[in-house]
């Protein structure tokens, strides 16, 4: 599925290498470099030189943008342009550099890997020197982790963004494996597949029901916000091996793949060269195509065809069952005996995952430290209960069929995959592909039938579509989705086992196989205990936040994990208390994480925010408001909350409006929050919205600075090297709580410009005035 090698530093300069591509990785990921931080700056202006060396002109795009995530950001895209011949739409190569927040990571596979990958292609494209006629734009977004708010900005306010005829976007979500593409479209797929198929990518890894699974996912990118606010399709390539890695310490250069990386490379060089010519007219289309991979190859084939493929295996199946019926070969009894072993490996090998691994979880309480739901030893746990599963089924063959299994047994498996068909070309086309296996075992069916003999090499290589096709699901459903799905790929591995029940019901020592799987079960989950501990690279992920609540006065150490360690223990003691007091503050989590513990801490002497009321005046039934938060020491984040009975009306921060806002609603998805403010040069944030006049103003804060561990004011331990930043939530943070409450309006300094000599002009500034007026309401 993906290359077994990386391409050398000394090879042709008109190539792609993985070696030069990998130097850039490095470059890159030395220090976390999220939005705000030194290291973003200095990172932005590597990545601005590395274009400059290839001749390029650059250019920077800066502005807020209110995501509809509710986070809001000033972000800093990098830009550069390839002149073609004859461009009427421009070819898009899309990565992001900034690195997540708040859990240290180095941002090497996200994104490092993609911005590299656009880097070195270029490099050797232009090296090509080779006349194209497409315009060709290199954009390296900011704030891709904050709420894609850099592509927001590029999409909504940039003059470019209308010439953009497809995007190539490159995005990790782990650190290895092979590298899928999914293609993101508001129409039909038929163009971009058939484009995609023209392009003649040598190791292609992708199907259509990888992006039906991912669009039910709370995972977007930023070619999301070209779909969706610009209606601009293109290609994501992406890989999610090693998914524990992902936004956390352990995204540095050393734990990215090579040969991922190189994967990266055999997508991009053949579509640069392929687009750079194309005509971006023919990726639009009102069809869509199922789609899926075999080594080497990219088949696909219409939607339509999908529901005559179905009634053919049915029409194929009946017929052939009946055939057989006729010439005695077959019988309804035995037939009906075969759906005993089948069903019942079905169902025994989903029970006992299922609640295998969640006695797993009591046994090992530590795994569910890692929030993504994938071990470290989750290969070793994925390959234990698929052995176990096809012991399973040597068992349940062995001892309710005959020595030798007939075709009769094969009847149950095929009709099963029937009617799983059935449903998929009703409710999920993108995994239409899956009758393809079926049609082969129907093929072994069928020469039974009409020789009434069986045929072990045709069998044999009718089985292999079953294995090419769906065997690689087995292991990436628990990679993609979490362990907590593993009871899909034992219940896969069966339906599998199934349509090679012409091979596997051949064998006369099924029960000494299925005894041999379940040893080799024990050896893979022996393995896995032995992997069960934290080590260096393999690291246990631990939070920590300081919270002072200068409404209270008290401070508190909070933490959201649920098995503290030594490191944890040493703030918070052995008994901690419930953190249930701070669940009015819901701050947002991917995978919804709250508080758990807490325990008083000292009080330290925080310089508080300034809040302003720069308007508070009542309107007609509304009560307009215009309120301006200051920090007064280096912040990098402001959370803010509000009661769910105050509705904002025409909401704006920093002066623009949540993107895609409709009405003059502001549209709250997430409770309480009003905002995320992540805040770059400690510039201050500006609210201004309006209010029922009669509904009690109830505002809080949070403001929070990502420098505890570094903090001169907290005198950290420093945690223990098989130790790390819980990634997806807010830590290692000094935060004030803070209430917003209404003050005297602030008049806001005016400026004026007085004509002077043409040496200089002076600049007098009014002093703030104070208006005692305030209205008269809650």
């Amino acid at each position: 599925m993906m290359p077994q090698w990386t391409s050398d530093e000394d090879g042709p300069l008109t190539e792609f290498s993985t070696q030069r591509a990998y130097k850039q990785v490095r470059a890159i990921s030395r220090q976390p470099h999220y939005v705000g931080s030194k290291n973003h700056e200095e990172v932005a202006n590597y990545l601005l030189k590395e274009l400059q060396k290839m001749g390029l002109e650059t250019s920077i795009q800066e502005g807020y943008t209110l995501s509809d995530w509710g986070n809001l950001v000033k972000s800093k895209n990098l830009l550069a342009r390839i002149k073609g011949t004859n461009s009427s739409k421009a070819l898009l190569l899309l990565s992001h550099y900034d690195s997540a927040p708040h859990s240290y990571s180095l941002g090497a596979s996200d994104a490092g890997s993609g911005v590299a990958t656009i880097l070195e292609s270029v490099r050797a494209f232009l090296h090509n020197k080779k006349a194209h006629k497409n315009d060709i734009i290199i954009l390296f977004t900011d704030a891709e982790e904050l709420g894609l708010n850099g592509a927001a900005l590029f999409v909504t306010q940039h003059a470019w963004a209308k010439e953009v005829g497809v995007v190539l976007n490159f995005e990790a979500r782990g650190s290895s494996g092979p590298s899928y593409m999914l293609m993101e479209t508001n129409g039909g797929n038929a163009g971009l597949v058939h484009e995609f198929t023209n392009a003649n990518v040598p190791l292609p890894a992708s199907n259509s029901l990888m992006y039906s699974i991912y669009k039910m996912l709370p995972n977007d990118t930023d070619l999301t916000v070209f779909r969706e606010q610009g209606n601009i399709q293109g290609y994501n390539f992406a890989f999610i091996d090693d998914h524990y890695n992902y936004h956390t310490a352990q995204d540095d250069s050393k734990h990215l793949n090579k040969n991922t990386l190189e994967h990266q490379g055999t997508y991009l060089m053949p579509l640069l060269q392929y687009f750079a010519n194309a005509n971006f007219d023919n990726t639009v289309s009102k069809e869509d195509f199922a789609y899926f991979t075999l080594p080497f190859t990219f088949i696909s084939y219409p939607f339509s065809w999908i529901f005559p493929m179905v009634l053919i295996a049915i029409g194929l199946f009946v017929l052939l069952v009946f055939v057989g019926i006729g010439k005695r070969i077959l019988s309804f009894k035995e037939i009906g005996k075969g759906f005993i072993p089948f069903l019942g490996a079905t169902i025994t090998s989903g029970l006992l995952t299922y609640f295998g691994w969640k006695f797993l979880l009591n046994c090992y309480p530590q795994y569910n430290d890692l929030l993504n739901g994938f071990t470290y030893n989750g290969h070793s746990y994925i390959a234990g209960f698929v052995s176990l599963t096809i012991a399973i089924c040597f068992i349940f063959y062995h001892f309710f069929s005959e020595k030798k299994t007939t075709m009769n047994y094969f009847v149950a498996p095929l009709f099963v995959w029937i009617v799983i068909n059935c449903g998929l070309a009703i409710g999920l086309k993108g995994a239409g592909f899956l009758i393809v296996p079926v049609f082969f075992g129907l093929i072994a069916f069928g020469f039974y039938i009409l020789t009434q003999k069986s045929n072990a090499i045709l069998n044999l290589i009718c089985g292999i579509p079953a294995l090419l096709i769906i065997a690689p699901f087995i292991q990436m459903f628990p990679i993609g989705l979490g362990l907590k799905v593993l009871f899909g790929s034992a219940i896969l591995t069966v339906l599998t086992f199934g349509l090679l029940l012409p091979v596997f019901g051949a064998y006369t020592k099924k029960g000494a196989w299925g005894f041999l799987f379940v040893a080799l079960a024990g050896i893979f989950f022996a393995k896995a205990h032995v992997q069960s501990g934290y080590e260096l690279g393999k690291a246990k992920s631990n939070s920590l936040l300081y919270i002072y609540n200068a409404d209270t006065q008290k401070a508190n150490w909070v933490t959201y994990d649920t098995n503290l360690d030594a490191w944890t223990k040493s703030y918070l003691g052995n008994q901690p208390k419930s953190a249930d007091f701070m669940k009015d503050i819901p701050l947002f989590s991917k995978y919804n994480s709250g508080f758990t513990y807490a325990a008083e801490a000292p009080i330290k002497e925080l310089e508080e925010p300034t809040i302003e009321f720069l308007k508070d005046q009542i309107n007609g039934d509304k009560r307009e408001l215009k309120i301006r938060i200051t920090p007064n020491r280096n912040v990098n984040r402001y959370d803010i909350f509000a009661s769910e009975e105050i509705i904002l009306y025409n909401f704006k921060a920093n002066e623009v409006q949540a993107i895609g806002q409709k009405g003059d609603k502001y549209d709250r998805k997430r409770g309480k929050k009003i905002l995320s403010y992540y805040v770059v040069d400690n510039l201050p944030l500006e609210m201004e919205f309006s209010i029922d006049k009669l509904v009690p103003f109830d505002m809080e804060l949070l403001e929070s600075s990502f420098d505890l561990m570094r903090n001169e004011l907290f005198p950290m331990i420093k945690r223990q090297n098989w130790m790390m930043p819980t990634p997806f939530v807010l830590n290692d943070a000094v935060v004030i709580q803070k209430k917003i409450i209404p003050k005297p309006v602030v008049k806001q300094v005016v400026k004026k410009v007085v004509e002077s000599t043409p040496v200089q002009d002076s600049i007098i500034e009014q002093k703030p005035e104070i208006v005692t007026e305030t209205p008269k309401v809650p």
